[in-house]
Order: C-alpha cells, then sequence, then structure tokens
C-alpha cells in the first residue's frame, strides 16, 4: 500500500438529497454500519466526522469504540455551521453578535470532541459566510470580525489544527474564504502557527484555479497546506464526482506536487454520490490515486521535473500520453 493516508468524510457512505429530492436518493444506515462500510474499503484507514450530524459531545463514546473496533482513526471533524437555520446569514462573519458567540461556542465544543476522540484537526468550511448580493456585505468589517474569531477559538486550542476550507460559492453566491490565495491570508493574519488551509480539489476547479499552483503557493508560505479533500467535477459546479472521472492530467501534476512540496497531511475523499454506491464510488477515488502514485516512481518524477526546467508542452503532452497508454 502506498505511504499517504486515505481517508473518507463518514456521510458519503450514508443517505444524500438535494433541493428536488430533499428525502435523499438512498435508504440512511446507522452510524456503526457506515463506519463499517469505510473500514471494508481497501486503502481507507481514517473517518472525518461532522458535528451534530455524526458526533455530539453525548455519544463521543460510542463513536469512538465503533472507529476502535474496525480500527479506523479520525482524521478530522467539521462543525456544523452550515446546515442550520441559525447560520443563514453567517456563522463566525454574521453581523448579530449572538449568532458570532454560537458560532464560538459550536466550534468550542467540536473542539472539545476533538480531544476526546484523539482528532488532531479541525476543518472549518464556513458556507454560509459570504453575501448575495452588492451593497449588503461589510468586506472590511467582516473579514476582521471572522479572522478574529478564528484567532479566539484556535488560540484556545493550541493542540489542535485548524483547516479553512474555501469554496468560491454555495450556499452564498460570494463566499470570504473563495479561494487558495485570499484564505492563506487570512490565516496568516490570525497569526497563530495552527491556523492553515484546506484544499478541496473540486471547490479549486470550480473556482478556476490550477490546483497544483495552489498547493505549491500554500506550502511555500510556511507549510500552511493542511488538509486535503479529493473529488472531481466539471468545473462549473462543485458536483462532487468520483475522483477522475473527469480529469486525469490534473490529478497527476497535483499528486506530483504534493510529494514535491513534503505534504504529509491525509487524502480525504470528499464526494456526494447521490445515485451511485457509496462504497464502491469511494473506493474507485482511492484506486484512482494509488494508481497515479505507484506509477509516480522516483524515476518518473526526476523525468517531471525535467519537462518542467524544459518547459515544452510537447515533450509533456507525450510523456502523458506514453504515461496512460504505453503498454
Amino acid at each position: 500500500m502506498n505511504s499517504n493516508r486515505y481517508s473518507v468524510i463518514l456521510g458519503n457512505l450514508g443517505n444524500t438529497c438535494d433541493r428536488f429530492l430533499p428525502t435523499g436518493y438512498k435508504e440512511a444506515f446507522p452510524k456503526k454500519e457506515m463506519i463499517r462500510q469505510a473500514a471494508a474499503i481497501p486503502g481507507i484507514a481514517g473517518i472525518e466526522l461532522v458535528g451534530t450530524w455524526d458526533i455530539t459531545e453525548s455519544n463521543v463514546a460510542e463513536i469512538k469504540s465503533a472507529l476502535q473496533e474496525y480500527r479506523l482513526v479520525c482524521v478530522s471533524i467539521i462543525p456544523d455551521l452550515f446546515s442550520q437555520k441559525r447560520w443563514g446569514l453567517g456563522s463566525f462573519s454574521a453581523k448579530d453578535p449572538t449568532i458570532r458567540q454560537q458560532a464560538l461556542d459550536e466550534t468550542r465544543s467540536v473542539c472539545r470532541i476533538a480531544r476526546e476522540m484523539e482528532c488532531p484537526l479541525i476543518n472549518l468550511w464556513l458556507g454560509q459566510d459570504g453575501y448575495d448580493y452588492p451593497l449588503t456585505a461589510d468586506y472590511r468589517g467582516q473579514r476582521r470580525i471572522l479572522m478574529e474569531g478564528l484567532h479566539i477559538v484556535a488560540s484556545e486550542f493550541p493542540d489542535l489544527k485548524f483547516a479553512l476550507e474555501y469554496k468560491p460559492k454555495e450556499p452564498r453566491n460570494h463566499s470570504f474564504q473563495a479561494r487558495a490565495a485570499d484564505t492563506l491570508l487570512m490565516a496568516q493574519e490570525t497569526g497563530l502557527d495552527n491556523v492553515g488551509v484546506c484544499i478541496d480539489v473540486g471547490h479549486a476547479f470550480v473556482g478556476g484555479e490550477n490546483v497544483s499552483e495552489s498547493a505549491v503557493i500554500l506550502q511555500h508560505y510556511g507549510q500552511k497546506l493542511f488538509h486535503m479533500h479529493f473529488n472531481d467535477n466539471f468545473r462549473s459546479w462543485d458536483d462532487d464526482m468520483i475522483v477522475g472521472s473527469v480529469h486525469l492530467v490534473e490529478y497527476v501534476e497535483l499528486l506530483f506536487w504534493l510529494q514535491e512540496t513534503g505534504y504529509t497531511g491525509w487524502y480525504s475523499m470528499d464526494q456526494y454520490p447521490y445515485r451511485e454506491d457509496g462504497a464502491r464510488a469511494v473506493a474507485e477515488s482511492v484506486a484512482f490515486l494509488c494508481e497515479i502514485e505507484k506509477r509516480l516512481t522516483p524515476q518518473r518524477c526526476e523525468q517531471i521535473r525535467q519537462l518542467i526546467a524544459t518547459g515544452d508542452a510537447t515533450q509533456s503532452t507525450r510523456w502523458m500520453r506514453e504515461l496512460i497508454f504505453k503498454s
């Protein structure tokens, strides 16, 4: 098996719904059954949990026991700061100070859970923190209070890492943490070593980013790439499809640069298989990444370095063609 650690967000294996079918396309499984399914996927060694969805302060012992039974570790916990009505106008950046306080308290609760679970990372996707119309957002003030909230909670839990997951849009038309660079700036502005960034590959695609370049930038400025979410899409929406179902060349380049820049975090599957079998979809994603990693031998990595140094598109295209098709 490869040296990278593969994990999956537990909800990938559950029922999935959209605005056309809010009851979902599948049957809902008990949490322990989903954990069992995850453990049966070749290569999966870790689980990401969502606060209130999967874990609360009242069921920590139960979830921890299930993970231990199936020899899985808790990789990350994602506070639910996006799926409740109270967060509709933002969480950390809400104009209402009462809501901001609730966001802090919810995150603190997840941090306490993480300590009990021996989980090292809090992944913060602030999906409701943004705006929809011109002349409605205080770009200066709300970004400041968002950063200040992050500083408060990350200072209180210095033993945990906080990964800020950016996304250009959805559910808001514009997100305050929309791109790798502006999210890195906010992480740097906290002045804390335990605040960094999570790249969701699909979010980067939707944002028009070259995801490899984003990874290199985050690693260049203090090894600030804390976590990775893997999925795929057609670049127009966050479809959360099976990894490699659309993009190939970009994934080869990305995995090369993750190795080259010394990324040591988890490779976590973050998909939304509406109609596909969840476990099989995740298994295909992990298998795709493993196949790329097998081919990124030291010899081939040196070839890539030479291709980059030369900068000849015909040579790099030929190299990729032969990687895929040469028997």
